[in-house]
């Protein structure tokens, strides 16, 4: 008679455990159809890194880059600077091909710190001009880069784009300072004659 009572329960439990899921993907089946949703839009929106850079460059020991004169179609999606983590500059882009190309900078160790962001690319030996600079050709699995240590910092450009984009992006890397604060003079004050 145990054994009776203990499988109607077992088989109660299934029967109650089925009925929960389908009451759950009801409600998020429900959920679904009344948050709108544009399967068109793009998922990834635009960033604006002016603060971002600003910050990086008052804050850095070397000469914080970004690119001037990219046309738009180049849209910046990620921007990042940590100053306790090898005071590392970040700034993802996608490419007018929707490929992505990341500027990576920081005064970690080079033998170290390329494969980190690059994930595990190797130097090739060969060089590449770009923007009137010698970069360093490395090539990867999932990701190519231009490298060059310069100032006290490593630049990387890397990304999934082809090469002639991760070129024209190292071309366009341009350092602009901060303007330094103007200290205001004390006013002279005229001398009697």
């Amino acid at each position: 008679m145990e054994d009776v009572a203990a499988a109607k329960r077992g088989n109660q439990k299934i029967r109650d455990m089925v009925l929960s899921m389908v009451v759950i993907g009801a409600v998020v089946a429900g959920i679904y159809t009344v948050i709108p949703h544009d399967e068109n839009a793009d998922p990834l929106k635009t960033v604006d890194y002016r603060v971002e850079l600003s910050t990086a460059q008052r804050s850095a020991p070397y000469p914080v880059l970004a690119p001037q004169g990219l046309p738009k179609e180049w849209r910046a999606t990620s921007v990042t600077y940590r100053g306790d983590e090898g005071k590392a500059w970040h700034l993802g882009f996608l490419d007018p091909q929707k490929e992505y190309v990341a500027v990576e900078q920081s005064t970690n160790d080079p033998a170290k710190y390329v494969p980190k962001v690059t994930l595990s690319a190797k130097d090739t030996g060969k060089t590449q001009e770009a923007g009137g600079r010698t970069w360093q050709v490395w090539k990867g699995e999932k990701y190519d880069a231009l490298v060059r240590t310069d100032k006290g910092a490593t630049t990387v450009v890397m990304g999934t784009a082809i090469d002639e984009r991760l070129a024209e992006m190292a071309a366009a890397l341009k350092t602009k300072q901060p303007q330094q604060p103007q200290t205001p003079q004390a006013p002279q004050t005229p001398q009697p004659k």
